[in-house]
């Protein structure tokens, strides 16, 4: 075999090597994605959390609304004891 055919083949080997580390690079960058995905900032669980929070917050809404209609009534109550000016 002659000097071309050796260098053709370090060549073709010098390429597999390239091909062969971005595939490995693809492939962590694949697990990262697809491990995204499934944490509480990814797709897949977003709803479910918000859903919750959703809960939350107009459970807070409906005792803030009922703490004003108490507050209101009250008022009420210390108009109608104050004798009109």
């Amino acid at each position: 075999m002659g000097i071309e055919a050796w260098l053709t083949l370090a060549m073709l080997c010098v390429i597999l090597a390239l091909l062969s580390a971005l595939y490995l690079q693809c492939r962590k960058c694949w697990r990262l994605l697809t491990h995204w995905q499934d944490t509480p900032f990814g797709g897949k669980t977003r709803p479910g959390r918000h859903a919750e929070e959703n809960r939350e917050l107009k459970s807070a809404l409906r005792a803030h609304k009922a703490h004003v209609a108490q507050l209101q009534r009250k008022v009420e109550l210390l108009q109608a004891l104050v004798p009109a000016a």
